[in-house]
């Protein structure tokens, strides 16, 4: 069987919110129906022509896609379904929606991201037996209990250390991520992205991504002392957020009026030993390379890492011989913070506005990559149509 092409036509998220912050009330359902119904406008389409909504989240539990599709107006005949990568799992929803188009099972497909860990029930492990107390347990798969660090954080000391990435280079980089998001902000490279829940400047802008000043960054304490290198501002922040897309076959596409929008031209998930999880992305990424279909590494115009560290980001440059003006050129997620399953969905939201959605010169080709907690790392390779 052929595949049947499948288009990206509409992309839109919302601010992301520190955890108690601006979505810190906001039931999943709450964050993503307006997100839905929104993308549902720029493409054009009625709630009846979609067949299916795919979500992907780690934190809630059940099936929130049912109840984002119920609050989003879909018909109740439409499937629902999650997804769960951990912090791919955006990504996972996005891919999974074009497969589920490529076979031919569905014309029109929304998939995204959503996490709102400020809501989001707490995980509790049961006691071994009846003389101990149950403990929250942690968003790591696996994660022994005991730790006194996150192991993310303990793998992106050993990859600074091991390629010689300084505190200095980090916190420059902080910086320069941090003044990349102000400046995309001041010539309204958001708007039309980002959905205002409410009608009020804060729900317009990222509510992490305020430009720090240098000297703070270099006061903050290591997570590792005495030595080590990264610090709360250096690295991203567990986040709430949600990103969602709306995917349609070729024969609606063209039914459309073939509108811009962005295709699928491959995708590469690579693991990693659990405790180096900080080179995930890198590791995909060279898995990625080798599936480009024709298309050649220098002709990648844009790359959107959703970095968990400076460190890693620095890294990833170095290894791969990226210009950093192409990465992550309105801000990463060392400014706007991390949406936890919903970035791999925010990173291709973020594609979308630079390589469809901007009305300067826009690239052709860009890349929307991440790790995830566990030792995973994800790249996709989109074209913009």
């Amino acid at each position: 069987m052929s595949p049947i092409p499948a288009y990206i036509i509409a992309a839109r998220r919302t601010a992301i919110g520190r955890v108690g912050g601006l979505h810190k009330n906001r039931r999943i359902e709450e964050l993503c129906a307006p997100l839905v119904v929104a993308a549902l406008q720029d493409s054009g389409l009625e709630p009846t022509q979609i067949d299916e909504l795919i979500v992907g989240n780690a934190t809630q539990g059940g099936n929130p896609a049912r109840l984002i599709s119920l609050a989003a107006g879909l018909p109740e005949t439409v499937s629902a379904s999650t997804v769960d990568r951990q912090c791919g799992s955006g990504l996972d929803a996005i891919v999974s929606a074009i497969r589920t188009i490529a076979l031919g099972h569905a014309e029109a497909v929304v998939a995204g991201g959503a996490e709102t860990i400020s809501t989001a029930p707490w995980r509790i492990s049961k006691p071994r037996n009846l003389y101990q107390l149950p403990h929250f347990m942690s968003f790591e798969p696996g994660a022994a209990e005991e730790r006194e660090s996150a192991p993310l954080i303990e793998s992106s000391e050993a990859l600074s250390s091991r390629l010689g990435i300084s505190r200095a280079q980090q916190d420059t980089y902080a910086l320069r991520t941090h003044l990349k998001a102000e400046v995309a902000r001041a010539n309204r490279k958001f708007v039309g992205e980002i959905v205002p829940l409410r009608a009020n400047a804060e729900e317009a802008r990222d509510q992490s991504a305020i430009e720090p000043d240098f000297k703070d960054l270099g006061q903050l304490a290591p997570y590792l002392p005495p030595d080590g290198t990264l610090t709360p501002g250096n690295t991203s922040m567990m986040h709430d957020g949600a990103a969602m897309t709306v995917i349609v076959s070729e024969r609606l596409w063209e039914t459309l009026g073939k509108p811009h929008g962005l295709r699928l031209v491959a995708h590469a998930v690579r693991g990693v030993a659990p405790d180096d999880e900080a080179v995930a992305p890198i590791e995909a990424m060279k898995k990625l390379k080798e599936r480009m279909n024709g298309f050649k590494p220098a002709d990648i115009g844009v790359v959107e890492l959703n970095e968990s560290s400076a460190a890693q980001a620095i890294a990833l440059i170095q290894s791969l011989d990226i210009d950093e003006d192409i990465l992550n050129p309105d801000g990463g997620a060392v400014a706007r913070g991390h949406p936890f399953a919903a970035a791999g969905a925010v990173l291709v939201t973020r594609l979308f506005t630079r390589m469809v959605r901007t009305k300067e010169e826009a690239p052709r080709l860009g890349v929307a990559t991440l790790g995830t907690l566990g030792g995973m790392g994800l790249a996709a390779l989109f074209e913009a149509v």
